[in-house]
């Protein structure tokens, strides 16, 4: 049975049908700060009308705000022939979305639709205001982590090019790197005795690597004077990719039961790091699950084990300060799921008392407007491990909320 909401919850709510998607702009002005990134959660991987309403918040904050790039949780390597078709046009559409994506981002039509829009806005526009597009995740998926070759080559070949001297071969690099297979090996991420990574290879490889970026900022003056700056940063993208790879490969290897915290770790952490560079690109939308850019403690009960680690959201906050903002979102019922109406005595079951499907929701005004309430935590999520609910103690560390009533398939 639904509540009727308060004023004063009332008041927190923007009727997102009611008043259009400036009403998220609205909210983001209202921040102490413009921010450099801000983050729009994703509550549940997959559901097209989440997408479509990022798509409408995104454009929003193009044509009104300013914002020149979009960052999505998907493989940051792969994401470069998605900047590229988005700012240049090169290459088709279809390929794009099977080359430029991870984690199944590349069979979302509102994704596809995204593109086509930040193409259609490019067209004809100089370099400077053209839009960018760039994953920030690891080329990680569940049950895989990928070689480290392209990248750690592609640095290598970058600095040979500029005849900056380097301590090794490409062909040493080819040698320890070995066949693709070792490194991808799908049973490797649950038996560490199947993972390449505590190998003398990769502990050599590590060595390398390490002794190969630095010279990024060694010879950044020569470097900038003999390629473009874009050249340079990715090199940068490729220098944070291949160490990151080798240390989590590493970390798979790893018998002790600290491994899967610090393989999640080690993923925010690496998109932490991608995000501070796309900070330099910004104002930026960045679209992706809530656990990744919230700012307190992820959490997470796998199996018998208790996980406990920052977020990329978290570390970024810390990093930006009042640069970095975060919208969470929350759903209602999303009945194709297994998530049905929410208990009223529930944060998502007070909003779901509010007039309408779609708001936005300043939540330091909802955290004051429920504190007598005193709202349990959503509990009927067993049906679909790909929803957290929303935490009643840790609303006021979100900027605000976006709030979908009944997700319908389509």
């Amino acid at each position: 049975m639904e509540m009727t909401p308060t004023p004063a919850v009332r008041d927190a709510a923007r009727d997102l049908d009611a008043e259009g998607v400036a009403a998220v702009t609205r909210l983001v002005r209202s921040l102490p700060a413009r921010p450099r990134l801000l983050g729009l959660g994703e509550a549940l991987h997959d559901e097209r009308p989440i997408h479509e309403l990022r798509n409408e918040i995104f454009r929003e904050l193009v044509e009104h705000e300013g914002y020149r790039a979009f960052a999505i949780e998907s493989d940051c390597v792969a994401g470069l022939v998605v900047d590229e078709y988005v700012r240049t046009g090169a290459g088709s559409l279809d390929d794009v979305m099977r080359t430029g994506f991870s984690h199944g981002f590349w069979d979302r039509e509102a994704t596809r639709d995204l593109l086509r829009w930040m193409r259609a806005y490019n067209e004809g526009r100089p370099d400077e205001d053209r839009l960018r597009f760039f994953g920030f995740d690891a080329p990680l998926e569940m049950m895989s982590a990928a070689s480290p070759r392209h990248t750690l080559l592609a640095l290598h070949d970058y600095l040979t090019a500029a005849a900056v001297p380097v301590p090794c071969s490409r062909d040493t690099l080819e040698r320890l790197l070995g066949p693709d297979e070792r490194w991808t090996d799908e049973a490797a991420a649950m038996d560490p005795s199947r993972s390449v990574g505590g190998s003398p290879d990769v502990a050599e490889l590590r060595l390398l690597a390490d002794d190969l970026v630095p010279l990024l900022t060694v010879h950044a003056p020569h470097l900038l004077r003999a390629a473009s700056r874009e050249e340079w940063e990715r090199a940068h993208l490729y220098a944070r990719t291949a160490t990151g790879l080798l240390r989590y490969h590493t970390i798979m290897a790893d018998p002790s039961p600290e491994r899967v915290v610090r393989m999640l770790g080690l993923r925010d952490a690496m998109m932490a790091d991608n995000l501070e560079a796309i900070a330099q690109h910004g104002p930026a939308l960045v679209f992706a699950h809530n656990r990744h850019l919230q700012r307190e403690k992820s959490t997470w009960q796998l199996a018998d084990l208790a996980l406990e680690w920052w977020s990329a959201g978290a570390i970024t906050s810390a990093r930006l300060g009042t640069g970095y903002a975060f919208l969470a979102s929350a759903l209602g019922a999303v009945r194709h799921q297994g998530l049905g109406d929410p208990d009223p005595g529930t944060v998502e079951g007070v909003l779901a008392a509010l007039p309408g499907e779609r708001h936005v929701v300043d939540s330091r005004l909802l955290a004051a407007a429920v504190k007598d309430l005193a709202p349990a935590r959503r509990t009927d999520v067993a049906a679909n491990h790909g929803y957290f609910p929303l935490d009643p103690a840790h609303l006021g560390e979100t900027d605000g909320i976006v709030f979908v009533r009944n997700v319908r398939e389509r």
